[in-house]
């Protein structure tokens, strides 16, 4: 055997668990299903605030900060759907 070839076999081997994909570990797997449980857990606290100042539980500041926080969260939510279907509508547009 040829030491090239023996050196080439060595330094893949050791370069292959490099390139091996990582384990998922805990809430860091799934970006996506972390934002879409911040998103309904935002639009949640925001109607039992609304709830709660209808029954005279909560003052005024309260809601119109929940409502501020529940608007930005739908904004984030329609922009990040536009820049996916605007993804889609490009990826249709490339020739094959």
């Amino acid at each position: 055997m040829d030491i090239r070839t023996a050196i080439a076999a060595q330094s893949y081997a050791t370069a292959k668990p490099a390139t091996a994909p990582a384990a998922p570990e805990g809430s860091a797997r799934n970006p996506a299903a972390q934002a879409a449980g911040s998103f309904a857990e935002t639009l949640s606290r925001g109607e039992e605030t609304a709830q709660a100042a209808l029954a005279g539980k909560a003052d005024a500041h309260a809601l119109v900060q929940a409502l501020a926080e529940t608007e930005l969260a739908v904004e984030t939510a329609v922009t990040l759907r536009d820049k996916v279907v605007e993804a889609y509508q490009e990826i249709l547009r490339m020739p094959v």
